[in-house]
């Protein structure tokens, strides 16, 4: 074991003269009470290291005991359901409020253990050995993926808590006792037998995000905006509706109260597809930004380490990071700790592949044991004054696929979710638009387009009319002024406090499309005819229509019939009249 001892200490940063081989990113304990750290540079007959935890009170002479190791994180089934910080210590006991410098959290659950192996079957890395029976989805068992051998003893099924030895394997060269979850590397990431393309969405339930801007399984999402645009309620909309089977929710640096409001409504939530509480499925790592600084930046590896090992039992995970421009802030200030070269506006060179790595590891995957699996990561940003040039912002849009920008002049308005549709972008729909076709809606990419084009000229004319007046523009452009009002309030506001609107199925939000272009045709079509926008506008269906998610519930086709033989008829005898004026 590598011994070293302190010689300076600056915050979460510290060196110590090396008294043994020590190796990059090997996890540490420092002084009396054994703090947890990690070695972030070598040079010569000295470290420096990154401590996870409050280092007041720690001298020069302090020991530095290498462990050999990784800095690592227990995985197994008990993280489920859990609120923990970043180094993954429970933080749901009443009794703790703080964990004093040093302390190791324990997780003394106990779990009914089903044995899905053999005694002398042979067992590769990443295979299932048993599974375990809880609330929420089917976990398994799994052999560490750097380990394999024979089974020579595998307990039966009863209950175990979750660091009993319930397998052993053998190798050549040694013997493996396995317990129901296993310990890995924060820093690397687990291996796959294939990355996978992406053929299906993450459903969201949120129309502007599943309609115009969609983030495939396995994908790559940045939700940028600024203090009070709304990041963190959408969040908890999408952990809540999207599809995924497992959601990891990291609280990175955030704000302490914006933390406890995550904190006290997430365990109130119950589970829309069981009626059951959403813990169920639930992890949730806080690290808020009254907690040391270095574990802030370590937070977001550890969740993302939780997200694989779940994903590797063939499971579809969400990743909710609120906010990595925390975590970024965190790089900056430990690289500025160690005496590093600043990049722009402080943050250090390589930000941008620290990004990198974070989010290449999301994806659709075959697993070692032959499962499908998917980790999408949904990342917060939240850039200064709403500044979406910044380094954070800017470096984070190279690495993402869909980047839903949030904006404070809807927010303010009261309209949800406040994504900016012409900021925002998605680079998956040429991919998922072969899936709308299979749900039944081979427009989709079409219907996408024109709303798009819609809300750009909207944005034009809404210039124009600023300077002449909206009675002075020609009737063509008057009509699309009030489709572009249309849409945006019958079909990308959605309130998320309303029982009927706050989830939008694909089906739904198919049939919403198709009422609402339909309109949009009949309108073009009888303003030819002669028709004035004044009396397209005063229809009264198009109230309905404005309100359509919640005059259309879910799985009510004959509603959106009714609807569509309203536009028809009221749109008709407008151009019934129209004809009769003309004569």
């Amino acid at each position: 074991m590598s011994k070293a001892a302190i010689h300076w200490v600056g915050g979460p940063v510290l060196r110590a003269d090396v008294k043994g081989p020590f190796h990059l990113h090997e996890a540490i304990s420092v002084g009396g009470n054994a703090l947890l750290g990690e070695v972030i540079q070598l040079d010569g007959e000295q470290l420096v290291a990154q401590v996870y935890e409050d280092t007041t009170g720690l001298k020069p002479g302090d020991p530095v005991t290498g462990s050999g190791l990784p800095l690592s994180v227990p995985l197994g089934p008990g993280l489920l359901g859990r609120i923990l910080d970043g180094l993954l210590r429970p933080l749901a006991d009443e009794s703790v409020h703080f964990y004093a410098p040093g302390a190791v959290g324990e997780r003394a659950d106990r779990f009914r253990f089903t044995p899905l192996a053999e005694t002398g079957e042979t067992l590769a890395g990443g295979a299932a050995f048993g599974r375990v029976a809880r609330e929420g989805p089917t976990l398994r068992c799994l052999v560490p993926p750097n380990v394999s051998g024979k089974v020579e003893r595998i307990a039966g099924e009863g209950e175990y808590a979750e660091t009993d030895t319930v397998c052993v394997l053998v190798d050549d060269e040694r013997r493996h006792e396995l317990t129901m979850g296993h310990i890995w590397p924060v820093r690397r990431p687990r291996p796959v037998q294939k990355r996978l393309t992406p053929e299906a969405p993450m459903v969201t339930g949120q129309r502007i995000l599943d309609t115009l801007f969609p983030v495939a399984r396995g994908g790559r999402a940045a939700l940028p905006g600024g203090f009070g645009t709304g990041k963190t309620v959408l969040q908890e909309s999408l952990a809540k509706w999207c599809d995924a089977d497992v959601i990891v929710y990291v609280g990175c640096g955030e704000r302490g109260n914006e933390m406890a409001e995550v904190l006290d409504e997430f365990p109130g939530l119950e589970d829309p597809r069981t009626g059951r509480p959403l813990m169920e499925r639930t992890v949730i790592i806080a690290n808020t930004s009254n907690m040391p600084v270095a574990a802030r930046e370590a937070s977001i590896y550890t969740a993302i380490t939780v997200a694989e090992y779940f994903r590797d039992m063939g499971l579809h995970v969400a990743l909710m990071a609120d906010s990595t421009s925390r975590w970024a802030e965190a790089l900056r200030e430990v690289s500025g700790r160690l005496g590093e070269l600043p990049g722009e506006s402080g943050y250090p060179a390589y930000l941008a592949s620290r990004l990198a790595e974070f989010y290449e590891r999301a994806a659709r995957v075959r697993t070692l044991a032959g499962d499908e699996g998917s980790v999408t990561i949904i990342g917060a940003v939240s850039p200064p004054a709403g500044d979406f040039s910044e380094p954070v912002t800017s470096h984070t849009k190279r690495y993402v696929r869909s980047f839903w920008a949030l904006d404070r002049a809807r927010a303010q308005a009261r309209f949800y979710p406040a994504i900016h549709p012409l900021v925002s972008y998605a680079e998956d729909v040429d991919v998922l638009a072969r899936w709308w076709q299979i749900q039944g809606n081979p427009d989709w990419r079409h219907h996408r387009q024109r709303i798009l084009t819609l809300l750009e000229q909207q944005e034009k004319l809404e210039r124009m009319a600023r300077i002449v007046g909206k009675d002075a523009l020609p009737d063509e452009q008057q009509l699309t002024l009030l489709c572009a009002e249309l849409l945006n309030e019958g079909f990308l506001y959605q309130s998320s406090f309303s029982p009927i609107d706050r989830y939008c199925s694909p089906e739904r939000q198919s049939a919403m499309l198709r009422l609402l272009m339909h309109f949009v045709d009949r309108a073009s079509e009888i303003l030819k005819d002669g028709a004035s926008p004044e009396a397209i506008g005063q229809v009264p269906v198009l109230r309905r229509l404005r309100r359509l998610g919640e005059e259309l519930p879910e799985g009510d086709p004959e509603e959106a019939r009714t609807l569509w033989a309203a536009i028809d008829r009221e749109l008709g005898e407008i151009k019934t009249g129209g004809e009769d004026d003309a004569r």
